[in-house]
């Protein structure tokens, strides 16, 4: 489907769903083509909050007074 800027104006949300059916929509402007919209892909990689829950153990020894004192000495902060 090939429709004038003009044109794509009010029923773009139509024009949208046209797209995502996979239908090709290019959007022209004085009859050249200027952009074609295609849906998005999501990429199958991580794609929520919390795919490596419990892979990890947490532990709290990294935060403890003595690491921050000792982080400190090695750069001379302290």
């Amino acid at each position: 489907m090939k429709v004038n800027i003009l044109e794509a104006k009010n029923p773009l949300s139509k024009l949208v769903k046209a797209a995502v059916a996979g239908e090709e929509v290019i959007i022209a402007s004085n009859r050249e083509p200027q952009v074609r919209l295609s849906p998005c892909v999501v990429s199958p990689g991580l794609c929520h909050w919390g795919i490596l829950a419990g892979q990890f153990e947490v532990t709290d020894a990294a935060f403890s007074d003595e690491v921050d004192l000792e982080v400190s000495r090695q750069f001379g902060v302290w």
